[in-house]
């Protein structure tokens, strides 16, 4: 139910939105984000993969999106643990202290969106204006992912 609505979200609302005329916000790695840590991992890859692959048939990306989100989800206990400085089993987002959720939520979309705009606009001529899209887009989706977060208290101490 969460995939089908971040997918509508994602392909009819936020698809038709450009910033500055080129920066087109994402939502739906926020299911990557906050799918709870200790699911079943291999139902977690699968829901992922399921969720860019719809992406990607909506928006004709071959794929793009769906290596993306997964391997986003792949590596979001890596990134966690990295972006939290955490050693320890137990994950939870309300142990966290504001700058490590975010920096948490910014790493991910960073890591989602460069595997997206590379695998779909790589040239090494063209590898700093790629790079500068990247961080753009991360920005912008970090605000609309960051509203999201607080709206529906996805981290409850505030």
């Amino acid at each position: 139910m969460l995939i089908a609505l971040l997918v509508a979200l994602q392909v009819f609302v936020l698809n038709r939105i450009t910033l500055f005329g080129k920066y087109t916000p994402v939502m739906y790695p926020v299911f990557v984000m906050f799918y709870p840590f200790f699911r079943n991992q291999y139902t977690f890859l699968a829901l992922s993969f399921i969720l860019g692959l719809s992406i990607d048939a909506f928006l004709g990306t071959w794929g793009i999106n769906a290596f993306a989100t997964t391997m986003l989800a792949y590596f979001r206990t890596l990134i966690f643990r990295t972006s939290t400085e955490t050693s320890t089993d137990f994950f939870s987002f309300q142990s966290l202290q504001w700058s490590q959720f975010l920096l948490f939520i910014f790493t991910s979309i960073f890591l989602h969106q460069l595997i997206v705009q590379y695998m779909e606009f790589f040239k090494l001529s063209r590898i700093l204006e790629n790079l500068l899209n990247v961080l753009a887009t991360s920005v912008v989706s970090f605000f609309f992912i960051l509203v999201n977060a607080l709206a529906f208290k996805v981290k409850q101490k505030i």
